[in-house]
């Protein structure tokens, strides 16, 4: 498969570290990376598992595995791998299966300390990009409605966008107190190929491949759906700026969609029989978002760019990369 994203040579040759590596956004990144002829470090937590999504995905890198709230073992392999730029994706919560409120504080707020710490240790002064580029969660922004800027002042209701606040707030002071050059990239419904089983993309495709019946909400709540490869060329592009008073920015494109037409419009490219969707089936969950547009002027500013791939676009290049499309199949204008 073609990529969707462009090509960065500021990255050629440079030391970078990619934490949670073979996650679903951190193999977008890391393969990004790769491409673009960087020489990459890949963290992970289990290295046999790791290897086989690197293989898959054309990751090509050094491995390490790591507990990351191992303090002393992060610290040594920064001061080994001693990188220009850092591109944290561990994170707790995303996944339905991952509930253990202890835990998500532990990851997704005492890692980011442990990974900045250890990487202020270490700074390349002659990067003149970010030295951290760290993401976080629409879920920072919780019950607000209205549009989502940068400024909105959040008020999360979950674990884990509470959690996730407080790394990226801790994230901010620290920056401000040391110097780190660091920004946190706030991510939306992002999907794409390597998403969770049991999302809405990936339990989309397999009711295409086994016949079976979906149960699904009404639909009638709206997302910014972002399609992965984009959200990794955002986190990239805003890697190679130099620093300034930004702290968060938005990775999103701008547009809402409801999850029902998300789902009508998979089901038409997939050819999935409008009896096997069971729209309504289950009832809206109490934590569900409800805002306005998201607001994508600051990342439009600060590298000169916002995701365009569409819904459709993108649920055809996840069909195709996963086997499912021949690219022969796919529709006029869609790259692959």
């Amino acid at each position: 498969m073609h990529t969707t994203t462009a090509n960065f040579p500021g990255y050629r040759g440079v030391r970078t570290i990619v934490t949670g590596a073979s996650g679903f956004i951190g193999r977008w990144v890391a393969r990004r990376l790769c491409a673009m002829e960087s020489d990459v470090h890949l963290i992970v937590r289990d290295r046999s598992r790791a290897r086989e999504i690197f293989t898959d995905y054309e990751i090509e890198g050094e491995i390490h595995e790591i507990a990351l709230l191992n303090g002393e073992a992060v610290d040594q392999l920064f001061q080994r791998v001693q990188p220009s730029i850092t591109f944290n994706l561990a994170g707790y919560g995303v996944d339905p299966n991952e509930l253990d409120e202890t835990t998500a504080f532990r990851v997704n707020d005492e890692v980011v300390k442990i990974i900045a710490r250890a990487i202020n240790n270490v700074r390349n002064t002659s990067w003149s990009g970010q030295d951290l580029i760290h993401v976080g969660s629409a879920l920072e922004y919780g019950t607000v409605n209205g549009n989502l800027d940068e400024t909105t002042e959040p008020n999360p209701t979950t674990v884990y966008g509470i959690s996730k606040l407080a790394g990226t707030r801790w994230l901010a002071h620290y920056s401000q107190e040391t110097g780190l050059k660091c920004l946190t990239a706030r991510l939306f419904m992002v999907y794409g190929p390597g998403e969770h089983a049991g999302r809405l993309l990936p339990s989309l495709l397999a009711t295409a491949k086994n016949g079976s019946q979906i149960q699904l909400t009404a639909g009638q709540q709206k997302r910014d759906f972002t399609y992965v490869e984009e959200v990794a060329e955002g986190l990239l592009r805003l890697g190679l700026i130099p620093s300034g008073p930004d702290k968060i920015v938005n990775i999103a494109t701008g547009k809402l969609q409801s999850v029902r037409s998300f789902v009508e419009t998979a089901a038409e490219l997939l050819e999935i029989p409008a009896d096997r969707l069971k729209l309504g089936s289950i009832p809206m969950r109490s934590e569900e978002m409800n805002h306005s547009e998201v607001t994508v002027e600051r990342l439009r500013k600060l590298v000169g760019w916002v995701p365009t791939v569409s819904v459709s676009e993108g649920i055809l290049l996840t069909a195709t990369f996963e086997g499912w499309l021949h690219p022969a199949n796919t529709r006029p204008g869609v790259s692959l």
